[in-house]
């Protein structure tokens, strides 16, 4: 199911899913894929800043490098949708992912949310910020990656970064990787959270997500 550093496949990368950790129905409401609270514009650019369980890094965006998925991060981060996820597929030398909810109904809400594809501006270079997608146009929902080396391979693929680490490049690296791509996403997207509590307990996960514009 899963992308190996050396085979690129449909699921390269792959598009979206979550759990079940419960739910708050306020929050869920707020996580409407539709509600005006989730279409803001992003600001030209903004600085993210991540405190997770492997320490403290920064992201800057770039709107105009992918204005579609500048514009989707943004939303989701400001509005919580990030917090207490864990980074479910960790490949040396490739990529950190992360993006399917703790919340499996939040999963349902935003597996058919696509955005439009955004022409690729910049290259998938060391530290650059893309969205997850599968093999067909316009497939991106909530899932991100972050580049661990040179993967500019995949630009000629639809993969439009939308921003980088400026803070804490090292923090990213030491993300727990003992897992690799062992977590199903079938599962996450079933049982979100708790089954990765349970079978991979030591994932390193997104405490809090702050936007400084």
């Amino acid at each position: 199911m899963f992308l190996k550093i050396t085979v690129l496949c449909s699921w390269l990368i792959l598009l979206t899913a979550c759990g079940s950790d419960g739910g708050n129905m306020n929050k869920e409401a707020l996580m409407e894929p539709k509600s005006d609270e989730m279409k803001i514009e992003a600001p030209e650019q903004f600085v993210v800043t991540f405190e997770t369980t492997a320490g403290t890094f920064e992201i800057t965006v770039n709107r105009d490098w992918a204005p579609n998925g500048a514009d989707r991060f943004y939303n989701l981060v400001k509005n919580g949708y990030y917090n207490e996820q864990r980074f479910f597929r960790v490949v040396p030398g490739f990529v950190v992912q992360w993006g399917m909810s703790g919340d499996s109904q939040l999963t349902k809400k935003w597996m058919g949310a696509h955005i439009l594809d955004d022409p690729v501006r910049e290259s998938n270079t060391r530290g650059r910020i893309t969205f997850a997608a599968t093999n067909r146009p316009n497939s991106r929902t909530t899932q991100v990656f972050i580049n661990l080396a040179d993967n500019s391979s995949l630009d000629g693929m639809r993969f439009a970064p939308f921003g980088e680490i400026t803070s804490g490049m090292e923090v990213v690296e030491r993300i727990n990787a003992e897992y690799g791509e062992q977590p199903s996403q079938g599962y996450i997207a079933e049982q979100g959270n708790t089954y990765l509590k349970e079978n991979f307990p030591n994932l390193d996960y997104i405490i809090s997500l702050k936007i400084d514009e």
